[in-house]
């Protein structure tokens, strides 16, 4: 039975729930949407169920008409949509909780969907919300959420797989949206190609990366692989029968502008310049090399001496020594997703060092971009893999560079806390998740840092930093950051995987937050009878 066939099945009993949800949401009222989850909870309505109908809910209302204003000659950055990825991150995070807090991360995600509807209005203040946070608030009532792209019918190619895709990913290049849309619903029609398409739409998404971020506001940070990374679980967990609210609010998207490809360009050229080593001419290239294919092939880790030295330059230098080093690697039999490994320990650094609350927008999406490129690689036989390592190491560089611009890349190492070395476990741990939610990182760390010494078990820790995570509302990267990083901390082989618990330490407790934080966590605790919430 399909999730659509389940919800008719119940009659008025779900269906009836799932009209109320929808009315609250689209009224922006965050407690009584909460409320209706609450009651699907207790009628014992499946996660993939709730987030399919949760995605259909925002879908239509989460889109922009460009990712950019100018508003009297100041160029504006429009943010993209987290609802879709807040729902992502549940799928996992929900997995990692004691069975009675498994609800926890829904119940964050439709907390924050009444306040993420209609951005392009928010932005200038025309509507309520997350993204209108800290401007004079609205006298009258707020005006409908707007649906800035109508939903499309499929439009079916002809010819094979190859030539399909790269007629969608010319219309995406070229703005033109529902066509690429319509385009990009035909190619999901044909269920054998369905992995295929799906890869391509993740690819076009990774290569979207903006070529500088100093003193820049507007920007992409990979925002397109994230969302599309979203349409893929959540579509693959609904089941692609059921799932076509997933692509309409994922897929369309994609070739929303403004689109940044400057930095791909260059990791395609490397290919030809470093590994080919070839001069670079102006005749077209196209594909993929023999070489290229062969390096994808390696699987060699990097030593620590080795990561270490890799990542001095990635963090420290400037281009293109970082860009030599990788194609030594390269060509000396290092693994791509080897070297991948090490790039998320260097991510991960960055957000450690990033000590302002308000300083984590490059630092914490330049986590996100090599943790979903980790994904990429080992969900998909792209092959157009190894280019993106270059983009990957390029994203690196530029947010090392940003955050020492701004001033604020100061690597504080935390001294352990006095009295630790005689203290429990359990006593490190509930320090340091209590310095968490207090908001204090140097503290959190230090604490952190005493459990890992002390040889705590990690399996605990990273339960607790995902329910402590879940704890904090009001915007999903509190979620989501963290999800990727606990994600990375069980598949990364490289060394002092550490780091990456102690970065999710450290952005959960100084990333910035909004508001009464723990509100949602208690008024779910209170409503499901978790005293440990409540």
């Amino acid at each position: 039975m399909s999730l659509t066939e389940a919800v008719n099945d119940q009659g008025a009993s779900a269906r009836a729930l799932y009209e109320k949800l929808e009315d609250r949401v689209l009224a922006r009222d965050q407690v009584g949407a909460s409320e209706f989850y609450y009651d699907l909870v207790r009628d014992g309505r499946p996660l993939p169920e709730m987030l399919r109908e949760a995605v259909r809910i925002h879908g239509p209302y989460t889109h922009v008409p460009y990712h950019e204003r100018i508003d009297n000659g100041f160029v504006n950055f429009v943010n993209n949509d987290h609802c879709l990825l807040s729902a992502r991150a549940t799928l996992h995070l929900s997995k990692w909780l004691p069975a009675e807090m498994a609800g926890l991360p829904m119940a964050q995600t439709i907390w924050y969907i009444p306040t993420g509807l209609d951005i392009w209005n928010q932005k200038i203040n025309k509507a309520p919300g997350h993204y209108a946070r800290g401007m004079a608030p609205q006298k009258s009532a707020p005006p409908k959420p707007v649906v800035h792209w109508p939903d499309q019918e499929p439009e079916r190619l002809d010819g094979p797989l190859r030539d399909r895709l790269d007629q969608w990913m010319t219309l995406v290049h070229r703005g033109r949206v529902l066509e690429a849309y319509r385009v990009f619903l035909g190619l999901m029609q044909n269920k054998p190609e369905r992995k295929a398409v799906l890869a391509e739409l993740v690819f076009a998404g990774l290569i979207d990366l903006q070529d500088r971020a100093f003193l820049n506001r507007s920007y992409t940070t990979g925002h397109k692989s994230y969302r599309a990374r979203a349409t893929v679980e959540l579509g693959t967990v609904i089941g692609w029968d059921d799932a076509h609210a997933v692509l309409y609010a994922g897929a369309l998207d994609i070739a929303v502008g403004p689109r940044w490809y400057s930095t791909y360009e260059m990791a395609c050229n490397c290919v030809t310049h470093y590994l080919e080593q070839q001069k670079i001419s102006a005749v077209p290239y196209a594909g993929t090399t023999a070489r290229e294919l062969a390096l994808l092939a390696n699987s060699e880790p990097l030593t620590a001496t080795e990561a270490e030295a890799f990542l001095e330059v990635v963090l420290r230098q400037h281009e293109p020594t970082y860009l030599e080093q990788l194609s030594r690697l390269l060509l000396a039999g290092k693994g791509p997703r080897q070297i991948l490994d090490v790039l998320q320990i260097g991510a991960a650094q960055v957000l450690l060092e990033t000590q302002d609350s308000l300083n984590f927008s490059i630092s914490q999406h330049c986590y996100e971009y090599c943790n979903t490129l980790g994904w990429f690689y080992d969900s998909f036989e792209h092959p157009q893999r190894l280019k993106l390592l270059y983009s990957a190491a390029s994203f690196l560089n530029r947010n090392a560079w940003h955050q020492k611009n701004i001033g604020d890349a100061r690597a504080y190492v935390a001294e352990l806390p006095a009295g630790a070395e005689r203290m429990s476990e359990l006593q490190l741990l509930e320090r340091t998740m209590a310095a968490i939610v207090a908001l204090d990182g140097p503290l959190a760390v230090a604490w952190a840092r005493a459990y890992l010494a002390s040889s705590g078990d990690r399996e605990t820790l990273v339960q607790q930093l995902a329910l402590t995570a879940c704890r904090l509302g009001n915007d999903p990267h509190n979620q989501e950051i963290a999800q990727c990083l606990l994600e990375d901390y069980a598949k990364n082989r490289s060394f002092d995987r550490d780091r990456l618990l102690l970065a999710c330490v450290q952005h959960t407790a100084v990333h910035r937050k909004y508001g009464d934080f723990l509100e949602c966590g208690r008024r779910y605790g209170r409503a499901m009878g978790v005293a440990a919430l409540a």
